[in-house]
């Protein structure tokens, strides 16, 4: 998966551990094609490639919805499920001045993406404490909001049992009118569908081909599948990532074939 499984086919959600007494995740380091590869319970959390491709498609993904936002001269960006900072990497290559605020929970994740994947370097705000605690105290607004959030084992994990309910609802009063929430899926699509609907505006699928990974994104700003695939073909970090990606509007909530598993 990518990002911190932050989880998910790429990037790590910020997990809800606190909620009940689970063990502790195994978090191990690993040697990737051109950098290294952070792993969290047997899943791909965060990649990073430093001066190459930055991170991988998945969190390329994730981060690309950056660039609908309006041109304000400061746009703030919150990160539920830090990781590493796959994301943050891949949203400070496409806006290089953007406000980043990145949530994770696990402290060893952290001491490791400073160590070894220069979290530090990326200029973001970094807040280590359980995502649902943080978004019920956080009181300012955001341009964007990336939810990456997963719990479990790699052939089990799964979205916490509080977002979908309280959590999206906390995640709506965060988002700026006229902004952007984007969230990496496995086999929870239609729940989140479901979730995103009082946001308003249109839906849009990115599916990723060779990875479980289903993005969404939301929001009034949104552009049809067409008009995206052109926005974002405009960046030249992402012509490599649209070959990836298969675009799609959501009107229904989709059905969900057998058991997907969380591989990236």
């Amino acid at each position: 998966m990518q990002g911190a499984l932050t989880r998910a086919a790429t990037g790590r959600p910020a997990r809800a551990g606190k909620r009940r007494a689970t063990p502790r995740p195994r978090v191990e380091i690993r040697r990737v094609r051109g950098g290294l590869e952070l792993r969290i319970d047997g899943t791909q959390a965060s990649v990073y490639r430093p001066g190459g491709g930055v991170t991988g498609v998945v969190w390329w993904a994730l981060a690309s919805p950056v660039l609908l936002l309006p041109g304000n001269p400061r746009r703030r960006v919150l990160l539920l499920g830090l990781g590493a900072g796959s994301v943050g990497r891949a949203i400070r290559a496409l806006d290089p001045g953007a406000e980043i605020v990145g949530v994770e929970l696990d402290a060893e994740v952290v001491r490791l993406a400073r160590r070894h994947f220069d979290l530090d370097g990326l200029g973001l705000e970094l807040v280590q404490d359980d995502a649902l605690d943080y978004l019920r105290r956080e009181r300012r607004r955001f341009d964007m909001i990336v939810e990456d959030l997963f719990v479990g084992h790699s052939r089990t994990v799964r979205k916490p049992e509080w977002l979908l309910g309280e959590g999206y609802r906390l995640i709506r009063r965060r988002l700026r009118p006229g902004g952007i929430v984007v969230s990496n899926t496995i086999h929870e699509m239609p729940a989140i569908l479901r979730a995103m609907r009082p946001f308003g505006g249109r839906i849009v699928s990115l599916d990723v081909r060779g990875h479980w990974n289903r993005l969404t994104v939301c929001g009034r700003s949104v552009p049809t599948p067409r008009e995206l695939r052109r926005t974002l073909g405009t960046h030249a970090w992402l012509g490599p990532v649209l070959r990836r990606l298969a675009l799609r509007s959501r009107r229904r909530h989709p059905l969900v074939v057998g058991k997907l598993r969380a591989f990236c």
